[in-house]
This record gives C-alpha cells, sequence and structure tokens, in this order.
C-alpha cells in the first residue's frame, strides 16, 4: 500500500490524504467513476479496467505528470492529477510561467452529497498544489460550466477559451478539447 504524499486536516471537513494512484490496485475502483455519465468530461468513458489500469500505469511511468488517489477520512472520494504545463499540450495555449502547476480532479459520486464538500477538497487540493508552487492552471471542457463555476468559487480567475490539440501516443489517444483556462496565483 503507496504511503500518502499529504495529509491536511480541514476544520470542519475532515482529514484529507493524498496518494500516488497504484494503477493494478486502483483500477477497477477509477474504472467505475470515468465511465459514469458524470465523468463524461474526463474523456474516458467506454474504457474497459485493463485500460484505466495501462493509462493510469503509462501516468506512473512519466516524471511530468502524476496521478493520485484522495481520501476523506479513510475512504476515497477523488482522482486528482497534478502535470508541467510545460510538458503538455496545455503550453501550447498560454504562456507557462515558472511555478506553475497544472491540475485535473474528477470528483467520485457519492450516495449523500454534502454540503460543502466541493469546497472542502478544492482548499486541500490547491494547499496540496502550491506547496512549491506559485500558480495552479486548470483547463475544464468549456461546456463543463459546473466545473468552470466551481472554479471560479475557490479564487480562479478565468482565462480564455482555448482548443487544446489532440494527443496521438501509442500509450495513449487524446481528442482534441475545448478549454476554458483558469490560473489560481498564491
Amino acid at each position: 500500500m503507496t504511503t500518502a504524499v499529504h495529509v491536511r486536516s480541514v476544520e470542519g471537513f475532515g482529514t484529507v490524504t493524498i496518494r500516488p494512484v497504484e494503477p493494478d490496485r486502483d483500477a477497477p475502483l477509477l474504472h467505475g467513476w470515468v465511465n459514469e455519465e458524470r465523468a463524461r468530461f474526463w474523456g474516458m468513458g467506454g474504457t474497459t479496467v485493463e485500460q484505466v489500469r495501462d493509462i493510469y500505469a503509462h501516468l506512473d511511468s512519466l516524471t511530468t505528470h502524476h496521478g493520485f488517489l484522495v481520501g476523506l477520512d479513510g475512504e476515497p472520494v477523488a482522482l486528482f492529477q497534478t502535470y508541467e504545463p510545460e510538458a503538455d499540450r496545455v503550453s501550447e495555449c498560454y504562456t507557462v510561467e515558472p511555478g506553475d502547476i497544472g491540475v485535473h480532479f474528477l470528483i467520485a459520486p457519492s450516495a449523500t452529497p454534502r454540503s460543502g464538500f466541493t469546497a472542502g477538497l478544492v482548499s486541500a487540493l490547491v494547499d496540496f498544489s502550491l506547496r512549491d508552487r506559485t500558480r495552479v492552471v486548470v483547463e475544464p471542457d468549456a461546456a463543463n460550466e459546473k466545473a468552470i463555476a466551481r472554479m471560479v468559487r475557490a479564487g480562479f480567475e478565468l482565462g480564455p477559451e482555448v482548443v487544446l490539440p489532440e494527443v496521438d501516443l501509442p500509450e495513449v489517444f487524446i481528442p482534441e478539447k475545448k478549454a476554458r483556462l483558469a490560473f489560481l496565483t498564491r
């Protein structure tokens, strides 16, 4: 079992833990999350457990992109990814600055939605991301109004709408995406 790389107690929310994704162990759980309709913007709908495992094994092999499983009080609640913007397709859409870190996150489905859950979680994820960085960059799908509104509520400044180019590698295919950039500076 992988050790948490970040633990943060959020008053009135709980203890958030962040640990690296273990592709073999976590693929069945992540497969369920990324294949739900609510996760359509994640771009992995229709994948098999094996494909999810392979995608996260590939991600695990990179030094510039990292996948994490986020827990709240011991229960998995989100998939979180960080990346170096200069090593990502987003670098073709804005001027990367020293100290930038890109992030993606997918909140797990919940049988018991909780008021303030997303705000508490985003606070902990931003805290983790800004440990040694000065600016967080996100690029949600331009049609994902919920995610964009969530970022604005969390203090992100909206940037332009851009088109992220497709990535076609032997390990992974990522289609072109119309995205909305947003930035949070420490």
